[in-house]
C-alpha cells in the first residue's frame, strides 16, 4: 500500500548506552516533525548493548526494584519508554524499524496502519508464511505480532499525533532469542508480576519466539534486512531519500524538537527506582 508521494527519508542509527534515551527522543521528535511538515521517514535503529526497554505498564510491577536488579545481574541495560505497555528487548541482533506516515488528510485507522508495516515485512520475506495474531506467551504480546509457524519474530506498536502516525516494529533477526526470553521472564518473576491482578503481565515461554535466522536464513544480518525492507517499499511505487539524514539532524527545528523530547523522557526515567 502506497502511503505517500513524498520521498521517504531513510535514517540509520546505533545507540550507545550513554545515548539510550535519545532513541525514543528521536522517535518522538521525528513524529512531531512528520506531523508539522508532512514528511515521511523510515528509522532503522538498534542498541550497541543488550537493553530491556520498559513499557509504561511495567512501572506497576509490585517489586520493580528487584526486577531491575535482575536485569543488572544479567548484564542488561534498561530504560523506560513512553509508548507501548510492556517490555521488549533491543540488542545488536534486533532491528527496530519505525515508519513515520504523514496523515493529515487520509486519517488511517489503527488496523490499516498496522497492516502497512506488516505487509512490508511480508514483502521483505516473501518465502515466509508470516501470520498476524497475538502470541500470548511472548514478551509484549499484541494483536499484530508477526509469527512464522506459531513463533513470534516481531512485534508492532504505534503512536499518533494530530497529523501523523508512527509504526514501531522490532524484528528479532539473529542472536539467542531463548536468552532474551529468559531475561524478560526473570524480570517479571523477580518483580512479583503475578502476585497482583490489576495489571496483566505475560508469562513468557521461550518456545513461542524465534529469529529470522533460525527459520531458514542462517546468513541473515541487519543490513540485509534493511536492504530488503527498502526494496519492498520501492516496490510500492514510493521513492526513497538516502541522503538527507545529516541535514535533517543539523536543522534547528529538529534539534529543538529532540531537546524537548529528550527532556521529557529524562524526567520519565527519573521515576525509576535507583539500583
Amino acid at each position: 500500500m502506497s502511503f505517500t508521494n513524498t520521498p521517504i527519508t531513510v535514517i540509520k542509527q546505533a545507540y550507545s548506552p550513554a545515548n539510550k534515551l535519545i532513541s525514543f527522543a528521536d522517535t518522538n521528535a521525528l513524529l512531531d516533525y512528520c506531523d508539522q511538515f508532512q514528511r515521511p521517514f523510515i528509522h532503522f535503529w538498534t542498541t550497541d548493548q543488550p537493553t530491556l526497554i520498559l513499557g509504561i505498564n511495567d512501572r506497576h510491577l509490585p517489586n520493580l526494584t528487584a526486577g531491575l536488579q535482575s536485569l543488572t545481574a544479567n548484564k542488561y541495560d534498561y530504560f523506560l519508554r513512553n509508548s507501548g505497555g510492556l517490555a521488549v528487548i533491543s540488542d545488536p541482533g534486533v532491528l527496530n524499524i519505525s515508519l513515520f506516515i504523514p496523515d493529515a488528510d487520509r486519517k488511517l485507522d489503527v488496523d490499516d496502519s498496522y497492516d502497512i508495516i506488516a505487509d512490508l515485512i511480508m514483502a521483505t520475506f516473501p518465502t515466509l508464511s508470516i501470520q498476524t495474531f497475538e502470541v500470548t506467551h511472548s514478551y509484549c504480546p499484541g494483536k499484530y505480532d508477526l509469527s512464522v509457524n506459531g513463533q513470534k519474530i516481531a512485534g508492532i506498536a504505534q503512536r499518533r499525533s494530530k497529523g501523523a502516525v508512527v509504526l514501531m516494529l522490532y524484528l528479532s533477526v539473529e542472536g539467542d532469542q531463548d536468552a532474551r526470553s529468559n531475561v524478560v521472564s526473570e524480570f517479571y518473576r523477580a518483580g512479583d508480576a503475578y502476585s497482583q491482578t490489576r495489571w496483566t503481565f505475560p508469562q513468557v515461554d521461550k518456545t513461542t519466539m524465534t529469529t529470522v535466522e533460525k527459520i531458514g536464513f542462517p546468513d541473515i544480518n541487519l543490513l540485509t534486512v534493511e536492504q530488503h525492507f527498502l526494496k519492498s517499499v520501492s516496490q510500492q511505487m514510493m521513492s526513497l531519500d538516502l541522503d538527507s539524514q545529516a541535514q535533517l539532524f543539523r536543522s534547528d527545528t529538529f534539534i529543538d524538537l529532540r531537546k524537548k523530547q529528550l527532556r521529557k523522557i529524562q524526567l520519565r526515567n527519573q521515576q525509576l527506582p535507583l539500583i
